[in-house]
Order: C-alpha cells, then structure tokens, then sequence
C-alpha cells in the first residue's frame, strides 16, 4: 500500500468515525428529549436512557468517542432548550456524570475486549456515575438551585417535595442519599443491562463490518 493510500485510507476512517458519532450524538439528543418521570421522585428528577448511546460509542469506538457523545447531545440539548430554566447546570451535571460512565466503562472493555470486560466496565462506570453524582449534586448543582428557585421557597421547598413523598426527610443530604442515590444507580444499571442487550448485534454495523 502506498503513502497515499494509506493516508486516503486513514482519511475515510476519520470521516466515517465522525459521522458515527454525529449519528450516535443524534440518537442520544433524541433519547435525552424523551426523558419521563418515575414514581416516588420528585418531579423535576426524571429518567432518560441516553447514556445507552454513549456506551455504545465508548465499546465501538472507544471512551474519548463516547465522551464526545455525551458533550454534543448537552450543547445542542442546551442549544433547544435554552439557558432560561437552569442556566446549563442541569446539562453540565449530566455532561460530567454520563461521561465519567462512558470513558470509566471504555476504558475498562480497551484492556478486555470480552463480554465479561464489558460487563464489568459497565458496572464499574454505573457506580463511578452514581458515586460523583452525590457531591455534584450536593455542594454544586442543588445549592445554584436553590438561588435560582428562591422565589418558591429555594432549599425548603425543594426539600418540601421530597418531604411529599417521605415526610421524615429531614435535610437535603439525606433527600439525595435516600432518593437521588439509589435512582442513579438503577439508571446507570438500566443503561448498562440495556447496552449488554444490543451491543453484540449491532457492533458489527457500527465497526461497518456488515
């Protein structure tokens, strides 16, 4: 093969490597947008199955692939939806977690490229994405919240509707700890089951093998 050939060839695997991820953002945006409440959470906490897409990035391509996933579908998410409501916060919370989950499990499959070196990546990026959740959530996304939502009762009212649900939750620590905690985790969890489901038949596509 000669050099031009061979930088032809690097060439089209870079344009087809970016219209992947183009395509993969898309498809996540489009996820991200359907997100829909859950039972006994709060209504402003809901639940979105994006973080599939960025897995998928991650296994296929690998995990800067599936970062850059999760940071397209946030600006352009933002970009919708605009900065009235949350002022991006919302978007950077979910950009530094959904990343975190998709660069940890990446990481993992590069050095096993098994089924089990998936799964175990999956796993350890859902508890990865559960754990920095809790101090993201605590000392940077709530307290801008409660500024930002002052006029209807700032931290006692967010507080409050946790307390609608379980009325002896006493501070805001333990509304996340018993709350946002756990429901992370099945996200991350349900993302994970959902990636191990559908990544085998459609890798093959994604890598252009078919």
């Amino acid at each position: 093969m000669t050099n031009n050939a061979a930088i032809e060839k690097k060439d089209l695997f870079t344009v087809r490597k970016m219209v992947l991820i183009s395509m993969m953002s898309a498809v996540a945006l489009i996820i991200y947008l359907l997100d829909f409440n859950v039972p006994l959470m709060p209504g402003f906490i809901k639940l979105d199955l994006s973080n599939v897409i960025s897995l998928l990035a991650s296994f296929s391509m690998g995990p800067v692939e599936g970062v850059m996933v999760c940071l397209i579908k946030n600006l352009i998410h933002l970009i919708i939806k605009g900065y009235a409501s949350t002022m991006g916060v919302g978007n950077i919370f979910d950009f530094v977690t959904s990343a975190a989950f998709a660069f940890t499990a990446g990481v993992i499959y590069q050095k096993n490229r098994t089924k089990k070196g998936a799964l175990i990546g999956s796993i350890v990026g859902a508890v990865v994405f559960t754990v920095i959740s809790l101090p993201l959530n605590y000392f940077i996304v709530y307290p801008f919240y409660f500024k930002l939502f002052a006029k209807y009762g700032g931290e006692a009212g967010v507080l409050g509707m946790y307390q609608a649900i379980l009325p002896s939750t006493g501070s805001i620590l333990q509304a996340l700890l018993i709350f946002n905690l756990p429901f992370t985790l099945i996200k991350g969890a349900l993302c994970a089951a959902v990636t191990g489901v559908i990544y085998k038949p459609l890798s093959p596509i994604i890598k252009g093998r078919r």
